[in-house]
């Protein structure tokens, strides 16, 4: 077993850094006298002495993390940091219970955005700050982890993108803390005008960071049970559009831009391919509504493009019940959540690069069959596209729609209705929020649902998050061995 402590460091340090953000929630409790103030204090101090003492004791001058730490410690951050950050919701007087307190805080910081909260009008204003922080904190985790971590592994595919961007990885952001460093200031830059995009709909300044959080983490969580329908008099909803699309897109295009590279950042493939594809569904989805239902023309493909947007990229939020639009709609929805945005982002799902080199694969395939001395070489983005690459992006899909096929039979098996437990797992393993039917649908939550089915859809979420292949290696036992 090789050594752990520089694992067992930087989750302590994690956690005392997520010990320190429990007095900002703290701080604003006070502010607004609200008596939830003595959870995130008690939590706070807890979680920073447990982290710090953690780091300390294993502190190594000369860390070196191979392979299968790194592995070992982008599952065990994820888990380590949920239930922490469920502390001061159990502790709050909101009256959860440890699970759905967990259940909320796997949510958050996936940035999936399910919830088994009801009454968030009139909720303790930290706690609804906490929730929007632990989804911003877990946008910029995935970004890092997606850029820096993901592709030494080799994960996915996602090797793919240190293959194609080693010009940037190797001399304009060499090392992780440097990548984290500059997708930090692209993030709160981004966060800081999301922000003042929602304060000019007129949303009071509080309702306006929460929001912009949850937007640029494509996460979801609102501050209100109408979600952002709460908030669209005024045109939130179209600052919302903007900033979902802004997260979803891939941040290492922001870095590009930053240093002057403004073609290669246009002309980065995923981001084309996304956006192509995101209009010709929310083309579909407008037409569809113009000649169903009885609805001006600019409002159809406003509520189309808001819901459709958020459903592609995971946000969660929603200004409708999609599920009365009749079930093409809602069958156009339930696909919606398998689509995802572009790698190196804060959305959510495959992933559109995937389909992309999936697609490229079977091209070739397709074409070899009748010609079987044929050579038909894989490319992507004007450049060769390795087998191993392909290979390991069939492999994704294949474990990504077995667990979700799995998990949608374990649901079922709890009592769970056949809408319910189908689209909760598709939901959950693509961190989308909420689902489809009456139970979990866009005017519903997750409270209702039993125990081991909220159980089933944490280990989704994780699941989803860790890109599937990080978490599910480690339940092998050669993982282990020496």
């Amino acid at each position: 077993m090789p050594d752990m402590r520089p694992v067992f460091f930087v989750i302590g340090l994690l956690i005392a850094g997520l010990g320190m953000a429990m007095f900002i929630p703290m701080g604003v409790d006070l502010v607004y006298k609200d008596n939830s103030w003595q959870a995130f204090a008690i939590s706070g101090i807890f979680t920073t002495l447990f982290g710090g003492v953690m780091a300390l004791a294993s502190y190594s001058p000369h860390p070196h993390l191979r392979a299968r730490g790194a592995f070992v410690l982008t599952t065990f951050s994820w888990i380590a940091l949920s239930l922490f950050a469920a502390l001061p919701l159990r502790l709050s007087p909101i009256g959860v219970t440890g699970l759905d307190a967990l259940f909320e805080a796997v949510s958050g910081i996936t940035t999936t955005g399910s919830t088994v909260f009801t009454g968030l009008d009139d909720m303790p204003k930290g706690v609804l700050l906490w929730r929007a922080m632990l989804q911003w904190i877990g946008g910029v985790g995935i970004i890092v982890t997606a850029m820096a971590v993901l592709p030494m592994l080799k994960v996915g595919g996602m090797q793919l993108f240190r293959l194609e961007s080693s010009d940037m990885g190797e001399k304009i952001l060499p090392k992780a803390a440097s990548i984290a460093a500059g997708i930090g200031y692209i993030y709160v830059a981004l966060t800081f005008l999301c922000a003042l995009g929602y304060v000019w709909t007129g949303m009071n300044g509080f309702d306006a960071v929460a929001h912009a959080m949850t937007t640029i983490a494509t996460g979801g969580y609102s501050t209100s049970d109408a979600s952002m329908g709460g908030f669209r008099d005024n045109g939130a909803d179209l600052v919302c559009i903007a900033f979902m699309m802004a997260g979803a897109m891939p941040f290492g295009m922001y870095l590009m831009a930053g240093r002057g590279n403004f073609r290669g950042a246009v002309m980065d493939p995923q981001m084309r391919a996304f956006l192509s594809v995101v209009a010709i569904l929310i083309a579909v989805i407008t037409m569809f509504l113009w000649i169903t239902t009885e609805v001006e023309r600019f409002e159809g493909l406003r509520l189309a493009a808001f819901n459709s947007i958020s459903v592609i990229t995971g946000t969660g939020f929603a200004t409708a019940d999609y599920n009365s639009w009749g079930p093409f709609a809602v069958a156009m929805f339930f696909a919606f959540m398998f689509i995802g945005g572009c790698a190196g982002s804060t959305a959510c799902s495959v992933k559109i690069f995937r389909y992309q080199v999936a697609f490229e694969g079977l091209r070739a395939y397709l074409f070899k069959m009748p010609r079987r001395h044929a050579v038909s070489p894989m490319r992507y983005n004007k450049a060769p596209l390795p087998e191993a690459v392909v290979y390991s992006v069939m492999g994704f899909l294949f474990l990504f729609f077995t667990c979700f096929a799995l998990s949608a039979i374990a649901l079922s098996m709890t009592g769970l209705d056949t809408i319910t437990a189908w689209s909760a797992a598709a939901t959950s393993i693509a961190n989308v929020g909420p689902g489809l039917g009456e139970t979990i649908g866009p005017v519903g939550n997750f409270a209702s649902l039993p125990v081991p089915a909220k159980l089933i859809l944490m280990f989704n979420m994780l699941l989803g998050r860790l890109e599937i292949v990080t978490a599910l290696v480690m339940l092998t036992p050669s993982f282990w061995r020496s």
